[in-house]
């Protein structure tokens, strides 16, 4: 089983490389010049575009071909205040050159829409919001000329005292999306409301792709393991081989999160490092029946922390673990 690695949006490696610089609303309102506050917020959207190909540059330098775009691109843009501006030709020519390197290394991206992206909701202007932010999502991979491999990866969302509700609720809300935000998410369990096993009915029912997420599976079940699960989840990719736009030849392989409990009195925050002992003994688990998997690191420490676990994973290269380069492992099976 090959698996590689990638980590999320920020380097603690690369020096003033923020991809999320931005302005509060209270900021551009200041500004008594409304088009010169929005041209700042493209010269600052752009900053971040640039700095994101920066951060690409770094990865592929690295050998880390899976990684998450920060969700702040572009300060502001889906606010109610300014939805009278398309940022999009401004930024046509950043955009692009990033999407340009993720094909021309062969990268996986993603983005995770913000935690108020709730498609679960009973109430009405939440719903339309979290439709306006993933459509906002999909119009920056669209910029970024990504097919529908680039995904937007979301939660259920809240149970608002009835789970099986608002799990009915989220599923009628997919429906009625657009097709082309559809083919685009995927939907990962969490770590207090939806269990995984909970959360790969969800897909089963949407037909979307299922993301494990261990560390929220670790404290958040009703006492199944993960590599029991593993095989209905992996189910869950299958269609992406069908899609128009998908290469049949490298077809997208399962993803994964994952990231260790801080403390014993704080499980569900992220230490800054992965321990790999956890991690490997469900890599071994599912290594037989899987041909490749990618793994999304959550840790505090980012891209160093994918640094800090290849050499960890080193030492186990007696024991089934063979490094393949800086961001990739074969595991036997």
């Amino acid at each position: 089983m090959i698996v590689r690695f990638g980590y999320v949006a920020m380097s603690m490696e690369v020096q003033d490389a923020s991809p999320s610089k931005t302005m509060t609303m209270t900021s551009f309102r200041k500004l008594s010049d409304r088009d010169a506050a929005i041209r700042k917020l493209e010269r600052i959207a752009e900053g971040n575009l640039h700095n994101t190909l920066r951060l690409l540059k770094h990865n592929h330098a690295h050998d880390i071909r899976v990684y998450r775009f920060s969700s702040k691109l572009i300060p502001l843009s889906t606010h109610e205040d300014l939805q009278d501006w398309d940022p999009f030709a401004a930024l046509h020519g950043a955009f692009g050159e990033v999407g340009q390197y993720v094909r021309d290394h062969g990268m996986r991206v993603s983005f995770h829409p913000d935690h108020f992206t709730v498609l679960s909701t009973p109430r009405p202007e939440v719903l339309r919001n979290s439709v306006r932010d993933l459509k906002h999502h999909v119009a920056m991979l669209k910029a970024m000329g990504l097919n529908a491999t680039a995904k937007n990866n979301i939660h259920i969302g809240g149970a608002y005292k009835d789970k099986p509700s608002a799990a009915d609720r989220f599923k009628e809300h997919v429906a009625m999306l657009d097709r082309e935000i559809q083919e685009r998410l995927t939907l990962e369990n969490d770590d207090k409301t939806f269990t995984a096993a909970e959360t790969l009915e969800v897909c089963r029912a949407t037909g979307l792709p299922m993301v494990l997420d261990l560390h929220h599976q670790w404290v958040n079940n009703d006492g199944e393991q993960p590599w029991e699960l593993w095989p209905g989840i992996q189910e869950t990719w299958a269609g992406e081989l069908a899609q128009k736009d998908a290469d049949p030849n490298h077809p997208l392989p399962p993803k994964i999160h994952v990231s260790s409990p801080k403390s014993e009195s704080d499980p569900r925050s992220h230490a800054d490092l992965v321990d790999p002992g956890p991690l490997l003994a469900f890599l071994r688990r599912i290594a037989g029946s899987t041909p490749a998997i990618d793994v999304m690191i959550e840790a505090k420490r980012k891209d160093a922390a994918l640094f800090d676990l290849m050499n960890r994973l080193a030492n186990y290269e007696s024991e089934g673990v063979r490094m393949l380069d800086g961001a990739s492992i074969e595991i036997s099976g």
